[in-house]
């Protein structure tokens, strides 16, 4: 018996396999291209997004050696909020409009004028207007591609349109569907209230469930190309962010988790709603059947430092590249040389905008406060502490709502790094813990396919059985202090900033 975890990336499509007592059993990565159109457009083809579903799931179950009735059921994961239009022939319509793309700023005014405002919009929906959201990708496409528009019968998230391929079913689920701007978070289910003001038909977005939820079952024709049974189950899944959490074991109370990817994720657990009232942080519906958390997102974190290894460190990758060695390892090694706080200094980490806490597209990155005595190894120790300043906003932010963190757990490729796991650390003032797996959330894909499928009574048993802690940071106290100083600084530059990126 196994269960796959399917997670439609960005960069790439993973499957991953595991047995009944969630053992991995193997796992393969198939990549595709994103188009920027446009200065701060982002887009991608479905069908890219397809092709590297059939062809990892393919891989996996080769490689795990399974025959066609050992896989029980498969559950989704993808990047949030992205937009696939479908005509009524269930045709994609143009490229899907992503989660990093910055095109909406006029739409999300045209949101929160419709309801009377930003704060009338947080009751509705939990979360104010942001340009990655979907709902206001749709009011673009009708704002700006009206031919398009008049086609439009249904409205998908990526990992969604990967279900409707495998099964048949137009469908989503709470945690997914939740950053769409169009769900009840309180509720769990469409807001008619928010529809009627856009004036958006409910028939265009799919049914809602539970993570774990049966959402339908193979089709011959996906079960054929798949080399699966029509026997095997799709479960709901989860948005990547909480998919990665339920991939890191975050079903509990006092458990934070870090994630420095492409972007960065600072993810809590809540028993209950909890609601920023100025909506700097993202109330959303947990993949754990009716929770919650809560959620910082800041759009360039580990893709600052990749910026900054192809934009300026060319002759250092070939370099490295001769000695086989990793470039990002070099990197670190001159960042470890150089003390904490960078010698004053400061890297505002804006690349792409800014979601968390300022909701900012036009913020820019920034290298502020240099002098002859900075060197490279300066500037990616600033790279590696600004990104982590701002995941440390979004934790001053959970601390003030009253909700309780009594472990972080680091996860992305960030997690990966001793020094970037030491920063975090002495940032946040806490002990940081990696645990036995870095898959994320194609494994808590895999977990509520397990879960749907029986093998566990709930998420919370899985997680207990398969997730253990296997290295704890502790903070450096002197560290900690140059950061404490430096964070009212850090935050004190956006706002000195924030007119002059407009007026850029």
């Amino acid at each position: 018996m196994a269960f796959l975890g399917i997670d439609v990336g960005t960069s790439g499509t993973k499957t991953l396999a595991i047995d009944a007592k969630g053992k991995i059993l193997a796992s393969d990565v198939q990549e595709y291209p994103c188009y920027a159109p446009k200065p701060l457009w982002s887009e991608q083809d479905p069908d890219d997004w397809w092709n590297a579903a059939v062809k990892s799931v393919r891989n996996v179950v080769r490689k795990a050696k399974l025959k066609p009735a050992d896989v029980k059921a498969v559950g989704l994961s993808g990047q949030m909020h992205g937009s696939v239009f479908l005509d009524k022939n269930d045709k994609v319509i143009r490229r899907a409009i992503l989660w990093n793309d910055q095109r909406t700023v006029a739409e999300c005014a045209e949101i929160e004028d419709a309801v009377g405002g930003r704060q009338k919009l947080i009751q509705l929906v939990a979360n104010p207007a942001l340009t990655g959201f979907t709902a206001p990708k749709i009011l673009w496409l009708r704002n700006n591609e009206a031919k398009n528009y008049e086609k439009l019968r249904k409205v998908l998230l990526p990992k969604d349109e990967i279900r409707r391929r495998l099964t048949g079913e137009y469908a989503t689920e709470v945690s997914d569907a939740s950053g769409m701007l169009l769900l009840d978070v309180v509720r769990r289910t469409w807001s008619t209230e928010l529809l009627d003001a856009l004036k958006l038909d409910i028939n265009l977005f799919g049914s809602v469930y539970e993570s774990e939820d049966v959402t339908g079952k193979l089709t011959p024709k996906a079960a054929e190309l798949l080399g699966l049974t029509t026997g095997c189950v799709v479960v709901g899944g989860a948005g990547d962010c909480a998919a990665g959490a339920i991939g890191n074991g975050i079903v509990n109370e006092g458990i934070l988790s870090t994630s420095i990817g492409t972007s960065g994720v600072m993810f809590v657990y809540s028993d209950e709603v909890k609601i920023d009232p100025l909506g700097r942080v993202h109330t959303f519906c947990h993949a754990v059947r009716g929770k919650w958390h809560l959620m910082g997102v800041n759009l360039s974190s580990g893709g600052s430092l990749q910026w900054f290894r192809n934009a300026l460190c060319r002759e250092l990758a070939a370099e490295a590249k001769k000695k086989k060695k990793d470039v990002y390892d070099l990197l670190t090694a001159e960042a470890e040389k150089t003390p904490p706080g960078s010698e004053g200094l400061y890297f505002l980490p804006y690349l792409s905008g800014e979601r968390t806490p300022h909701a900012d597209p036009f913020a820019r990155g920034c290298f502020i406060g240099l002098t002859l005595v900075h060197q490279r190894g300066h500037l990616v120790r600033s790279v590696m502490e600004g990104v982590t300043y701002s995941l440390r906003d979004s934790l001053e932010i959970f601390e003030g709502l009253g909700i309780p963190v009594k472990q972080i757990r680091a996860s992305g490729g960030g997690s990966r790094s001793p020094f970037w796991r030491q920063i975090q650390a002495d940032m946040f003032g806490q002990r940081v813990v990696t645990i036995n797996s870095e898959e994320g959330p194609a494994l808590g894909a895999a977990l509520l396919a397990a879960v749907g499928a029986g093998a566990f009574k709930n998420i919370q048993e899985a997680c207990k059985a398969v997730i253990k802690v296997v290295k704890e940071t502790k903070p450096n106290i002197k560290a900690k202090n140059v950061y404490d100083a430096g964070m009212p600084v850090y935050q004190d530059l956006y706002r000195s900033l924030k007119d002059d990126f407009k007026r850029m």
